[in-house]
């Protein structure tokens, strides 16, 4: 079958499906918004968390890690001992896996703030917390919405194994198209997580330009890189 067929079967099944498409997206974003937002809170403090306790840095870092070079497949079985199946064990496994950006951009972020900034900031008689929240948190935030940024897509895209242990979502359409060898259906699965993953890149971006003002958003797009060359030396 060629690729123009292919296509065409695919229109045809969503002409007549559209609505179980769209439950299934809805599903899917659902899931992937609520994990995106534990995740966040999670990673988020526990980047705070080693940012001030040095010392747990390394070990926090290099454990977010491992997590994350689980194949991501491997990662939901081994919920399925632990919690069963269904949406909290596929929560739990979603928000693990994506820990080690959060973690990770959140520490580069807050660590990377210029020194004397910080001696500016004690010197006009700030506390610790006042200089986390008015200096360090600020100056951080285009890393640490770049790192949500790549959850968020690392998200959506592994939300779609969340159907191999109930959880719902495009997967399941993904899944049984496997079973049944049916590629209009799986297309039905993919091509709406693919859009769905770059619409929630896109919002976060809209909400990246209103949030940081625009003499600190090129660190935005430096801060991945940095994030991977600092995470690479603290968990040598």
């Amino acid at each position: 079958m060629t690729f123009g067929e292919h296509i065409e079967r695919f229109a045809l099944y969503m002409a007549r499906h559209w609505d179980r498409v769209l439950g299934y997206t809805w599903e899917h974003a659902r899931l992937s918004l609520l994990g995106l937002a534990i995740a966040t809170v999670v990673g988020v403090l526990l980047g705070v968390l080693i940012s001030h306790r040095r010392g747990l840095a390394g070990p926090v870092l290099w454990l977010a890690n491992v997590i994350y070079t689980i194949p991501s497949i491997a990662l939901f079985g081994l919920m399925i001992p632990l919690l069963g199946i269904g949406t909290v064990p596929a929560l739990v496994a979603l928000v693990l896996y994506v820990q080690l950006v959060l973690i990770r951009n959140t520490y580069v972020g807050i660590t990377g703030v210029d020194a004397s900034l910080l001696e500016a900031a004690r010197g006009m008689g700030m506390t610790p917390a006042q200089v986390l929240w008015r200096v360090r948190l600020p100056l951080a935030l285009p890393v640490i919405l770049a790192g949500i940024r790549t959850a968020a897509v690392l998200m959506v895209g592994t939300a779609t194994i969340a159907a191999w242990i109930g959880a719902g979502g495009l997967g399941v359409l993904i899944v049984r198209g496997l079973g049944t060898t049916n590629v209009a259906m799986m297309l039905a699965g993919a091509i709406p997580s693919v859009l769905l993953a770059i619409l929630f890149d896109r919002l976060l971006g809209v909400l990246e330009g209103r949030l940081v003002s625009p003499g600190l958003r090129g660190g935005a797009g430096s801060g991945r890189q940095a994030g991977r060359e600092r995470a690479a030396e603290v968990t040598a």
